[in-house]
């Protein structure tokens, strides 16, 4: 008897392991479920970009449900007051996009144009600093040259690669204005597939509800839509806030900017609006490019620029970011560095961007699972306080007797 249930046992493990062996084969070792995930992904983006809009404007839409169905019966127009409401949002929107388009758009242009005229001279003034560098400083400049001379090395490599990069770059050149054109195709799908989540997101939101009810139990089911609205919280107060912030700290900065009358102010401005967007590091990596285009204008006016973005940078972080973001993420600033660069590292700008709400997400579930774990087993919060002593179990009676 025991030897049949040996063999039955002995056979579901051989069983089991070929079957997963086969499993892992098939679709990962010849990449066939990357590769399937890889096109779902691409034939699902303007269903991503759309459910990407419909969140980001969900705020605003309800916002104008609210005053519009003030103006009569709730449950009459309800279908009515939700068509207008995404109605007026989107055209919010274009009139954003609009007063962007003819205000500051044709000043980036001109700026880029400027800079693009100007390239010559400037590079002639970091040539002319990088002489008198050399002449002020002959042993810097001596070791600058032995570095040339090793990559001197490399020059005729470099020769013979040029051609094959020039036809590359031709590639990517047309291959670039074929992905922006597609951009664009995904994104006017992704409009429209926003306007139909918004008009039926309690909907979603409903059938959501009743499937992971059928799924799980009524604990379960309580705990998960606890989770849910705990990620909702952090992700709209990061990311919408965030958003909101940067396009703020832009604006003040263009302002400025023109007050200050600062060389390629309109420039300058997107930079730090954008890079803003990303946390802790973001006002470094604008400030830093934005005071060498100046630089190379006019010192002072650079040292200007500096100290007007510490000055913006000091506000945005004491009074305005904890205005608008508040503590929504909850992460101290370790945290928020550790996730930056762990977000940066595996999706780039976007997870420097998004790491630190999903890093915020995982924190919080943890703190909650661990808080758990210390109410059950009677933990009180003084045990881990400072100065405590560490508590000693107590010995048996046999070890006892045996010392």
């Amino acid at each position: 008897m025991k030897n049949k249930t040996y063999l039955r046992w002995g056979l579901t493990i051989t069983l089991s392991a070929c079957a997963i062996l086969l499993f892992y084969n098939t679709f990962f070792q010849d990449g066939v479920l990357l590769l399937f995930m890889k096109k779902l992904l691409y034939i699902l983006k303007p269903v991503i970009y759309g459910l990407a809009l419909a969140y980001l404007l969900a705020p605003i839409v309800n916002f104008f449900d609210r005053h519009l169905s003030s103006c009569g019966k709730k449950n009459a127009h309800a279908g009515l007051v939700r068509s207008g409401s995404i109605l007026l949002t989107w055209l919010l929107v274009a009139l954003l996009i609009y007063v962007l388009m003819n205000i500051l758009i044709p000043e980036l242009v001109s700026s880029v144009r400027t800079l693009a005229a100007n390239f010559e001279n400037y590079y002639n003034t970091v040539y002319s600093w990088a002489l008198r560098m050399m002449d002020d400083y002959p042993d810097a400049s001596q070791w600058v040259l032995d570095r040339a001379g090793e990559y001197y090395k490399e020059l005729d490599k470099l020769i013979k690669s040029i051609i094959p990069q020039a036809q590359q770059a031709v590639a990517v050149v047309t291959g670039g204005i074929w992905s922006v054109l597609m951009f664009f195709k995904d994104f006017l799908v992704g409009i429209i597939v926003s306007i139909y989540v918004l008009a039926m997101k309690e909907t979603f939101a409903l059938h959501s509800r009743k499937l992971l009810y059928s799924l799980t139990s009524e604990t379960r089911y309580a705990g998960v839509l606890r989770g849910v609205a705990a990620v909702d919280r952090i992700f709209s107060g990061f990311v919408r806030g965030k958003l909101l912030d940067s396009l703020i700290i832009g604006i003040l900065c263009f302002i400025g900017a023109s007050i200050m009358k600062l060389p390629y102010a309109p420039l300058v401005s997107v930079i730090v609006g954008v890079t803003n967007i990303i946390p802790f590091f973001g006002p470094f990596l604008g400030a830093i490019p934005s005071a060498f285009l100046i630089l190379l204008v006019d010192p002072l006016q650079c040292l200007y620029f500096i100290i007007f973005v510490l000055v913006l940078q000091q506000f945005d972080g004491n009074i305005l970011g904890p205005k608008i973001l508040g503590d929504s993420t909850g992460l101290s600033s370790f945290w928020v560095i550790v996730a930056i660069l762990v977000g940066g590292g595996f999706a780039g700008i976007l997870g420097m961007f998004l790491g630190v709400p999903v890093f915020a997400c995982i924190y919080s579930g943890a703190k909650h699972l661990v808080q758990r774990r210390l109410v059950k087993k009677g933990a009180p919060d003084a045990l881990f306080a400072p100065n405590v002593p560490l508590p000693i179990a107590e010995e048996s009676s046999a070890e006892t007797i045996e010392k």
